[in-house]
């Protein structure tokens, strides 16, 4: 098993413990916004679950239908993910909308606040693990998923503070209005999840220092070339396309130009793990005079 499936298996384990955590919360102290933060957790649950499949799914290799991988399949599990974050919001905000027409003192209250505390501890140490390590393995599907645990966590901070300040003024509207604040963020931390998604699935470019490493190995490795140019990339995923034409001295021999494309490569790809690249080789005559100067 790779360490991203791992990871993704261990959200799983992780959000069935904080979900079971948090309805024990609830059920302790009857709070909306102790439920807020139990039905958001199960969303992770069920996020989790969407990223794992993903995650295998974007490891299969190219076939005959797939000829360039699978590796988008990630987006699509961050935009459900997404999806089911609003879902979720809304959810919240028609249940804060009846905590405000019926108003209840909350039971047992600084219990069931413990008890969400361990919760979210747990949630904040996850959440690092998955971001930090969802983008060393450059897997979407991980950073939405720990970005989503992000919002989490932080909805469960003000969660606490509306019941202890609900608690020590005596004022039960404030459980249901706390909730409905945890719902609008939610709602915009599933709009940016969407948002990023959206982003590789329209073969958006990779980041702009991340090109200029390219155009660097791309310069310094093509010694005896004329130029490159019309230098394009995009993100799937874990993988990285790359493709650019590189003009050639007509003399040079075909071995001796696959050997260059060979150098350029290996170069590319002490930069950006997973590069699948491309060079199309042309003579001198093509060149445009623009893009990348070769040193």
């Amino acid at each position: 098993m790779t360490r991203t499936m791992q990871l993704a298996t261990g959200s799983i384990v992780v959000g069935l413990v904080v979900l079971g955590l948090k309805l024990l919360s609830w059920q302790m102290t009857g709070s909306i916004a102790l439920f807020s933060d139990a039905l958001e957790s199960t969303v992770n649950v069920a996020t989790a679950i969407a990223a794992l499949i993903a995650i295998r799914v974007a490891a299969r290799p190219a076939d005959a239908n797939h000829p360039y991988g699978h590796h988008k399949a990630e987006f699509f599990s961050a935009i459900i993910e997404g999806a089911l974050i609003i879902v979720a919001a809304l959810l919240i905000l028609r249940e804060a909308w009846h905590g405000f027409i019926t108003p209840r003192v909350l039971d047992a209250p600084l219990s069931g606040i413990a008890v969400n505390m361990l919760a979210s501890v747990i949630n904040a140490a996850w959440c690092w693990i998955l971001i930090r390590q969802g983008r060393r393995l450059r897997s979407p599907a991980l950073v939405a998923d720990g970005k989503h645990l992000l919002s989490d966590v932080i909805s469960s901070v003000g969660v606490t503070i509306g019941v202890l300040l609900a608690i020590e003024t005596g004022w039960p509207l404030l459980d249901p209005g706390m909730a409905a604040i945890v719902a609008l963020n939610i709602l915009w931390s599933g709009w940016k999840v969407m948002e990023e998604s959206l982003s590789g699935l329209m073969d958006e470019s990779v980041a702009d220092d991340t090109l200029r490493k390219v155009r660097a190995a791309i310069s310094t490795e093509a010694a005896g070339a004329v130029e490159a140019h019309d230098l394009r990339t995009r993100h799937a995923g874990q993988a990285t396309f790359i493709e650019f034409h590189l003009v050639v001295p007509g003399a040079l021999s075909v071995s001796e130009a696959h050997t260059m494309c060979d150098r350029v490569e290996t170069a590319i790809k002490t930069v950006i793990d997973n590069a699948i690249i491309t060079i199309h080789v042309e003579p001198e005559e093509k060149a445009k005079h623009s893009g990348i100067v070769v040193l």
